[in-house]
């Protein structure tokens, strides 16, 4: 049964998580949708529009399947999706590539309306998916602390505030941390805007549907799409102890990308990283409670949607070290609390470390990043740990 919807559940840590979300999903990778966009051949003006349709595309999903379900889901594009996209376009004509977003898309719908997908997340064990979470999540807590190197006097008041903050005010130790670094870096000079916000409308491409960039695109990109993307998505909501039914998550997010791709919005997926920022006890220490943080994120990528067409200059605003440390910062928790259900269990502790080895090692293979084949290397060990011995009772 859902918690009631309450505004009183609405807190500023909520708000802070949720901007702090929107930020990291687009400064870790709004670089490489300019690339995909490029690479299909779009104009500047239509790459904005592509911006705008995916934060708008976001920002809907985001709130909606938050506030319907009372739980902190978030969407996003598919990053790995669009690096695929970055090698795979080029020499492809716009038009065919709206082809391929759509018939990505409507695989993905198919997945999601016939329960597939679902199945298979079923027969994954907690302590798999938690590890796989902890890999994907170890980079950006490695990064948090790596911003050292390149702007000690940022990043170490941040994490001295954040230290302080956690013995003093945790629940507002993220907030005081953000507030700290914006402080820093303004004084440094390190805040750098380049342009107001300005509003463009995107523009529809017709699609052409080539039987050979299906084939060697869409197949592709639908594939790394659900394995890279939406299992580690689900996989967080499961590792965060939420427990929603995963079709028809597929299936809304997947229309929505089919709806939105001929404007550009080629792709619509669970969070995984930018979702774990919004499920840790800094939003509120009642895990019910949390699914604000989410909301908050989808009205913030629904700006950011709006205002597409200046969202690169406000990207470069800030400098990375703050970026990297606030997200390492507010990912500690989540990243304990997976680690700690995957190696809880001492008979699937194995598995769970080489899913975890895996994941954090960043293979890609295939074109299939290393947050599936983490899940595949953990399902298999997992199976042959499990296997009988074959050895006789002692007693008999």
């Amino acid at each position: 049964m859902r918690p009631p919807l309450s505004l009183s559940h609405l807190t500023f840590p909520a708000v802070v998580a949720g901007f702090v979300a929107v930020l990291v999903g687009y400064t870790s990778s709004a670089a490489i949708i300019f690339q995909a966009a490029a690479a299909a051949g779009a104009t500047p003006l239509q790459i904005n529009g592509w911006l705008s349709m995916l934060g708008l595309g976001m920002g809907i999903t985001s709130l909606g399947l938050s506030l319907w379900y009372r739980t902190p889901v978030l969407t996003a594009w598919s990053t790995p999706g669009a690096a695929l996209l970055v090698t795979t376009l080029p020499g492809t004509s716009i038009n065919d590539a709206i082809g391929v977003f759509i018939f990505a898309s409507a695989l993905i719908v198919f997945c999601g309306v016939t329960g597939l997908f679902a199945r298979l997340m079923n027969y994954i064990p907690l302590a798999i998916s938690s590890a796989m979470l902890a890999g994907i999540l170890l980079r950006f807590g490695i990064d948090a602390f790596g911003a050292l190197q390149v702007n000690f006097s940022l990043s170490g008041s941040m994490l001295l505030t954040y230290l302080l903050a956690r013995r003093l005010l945790p629940r507002y130790a993220i907030v005081l941390t953000l507030l700290c670094g914006l402080a820093v870096a303004w004084g440094q000079g390190a805040i750098h805007f380049s342009g107001g916000p300005s509003v463009v409308a995107p523009q529809f491409v017709m699609p052409h549907f080539n039987p050979a960039s299906l084939l060697s695109i869409g197949i592709p990109f639908f594939v790394v799409t659900m394995a890279s993307q939406n299992a580690p998505g689900i996989a967080t909501l499961k590792a965060a102890g939420y427990t929603l039914p995963v079709s028809p998550l597929i299936a809304w997010t997947g229309l929505t990308a089919l709806l939105l791709a001929p404007f550009g919005g080629f792709t619509m997926c669970i969070a995984a990283i930018t979702a774990a920022i919004c499920m840790g006890p800094d939003v509120h220490p009642d895990p019910q409670r949390r699914y604000w943080a989410a909301a908050m994120a989808g009205l913030f990528y629904i700006l950011a949607g709006i205002f597409g067409g200046a969202i690169g200059g406000l990207l470069n605003a800030l400098p990375l070290p703050l970026i990297h440390t606030i997200a390492g910062l507010a990912l500690l928790g989540t990243i304990a609390g997976s680690l700690q259900r995957a190696l809880s269990d001492e008979k699937q502790r194995d598995a769970a470390v080489i899913t975890f080895l895996i994941t954090a090692s960043g293979v890609s293979l295939f074109g299939v990043g290393a947050a599936f084949w983490g899940l595949v290397g953990g399902v298999v060990a997992h199976l042959i740990f499990s296997l009988p011995t074959g050895k006789r009772d002692s007693n008999q």
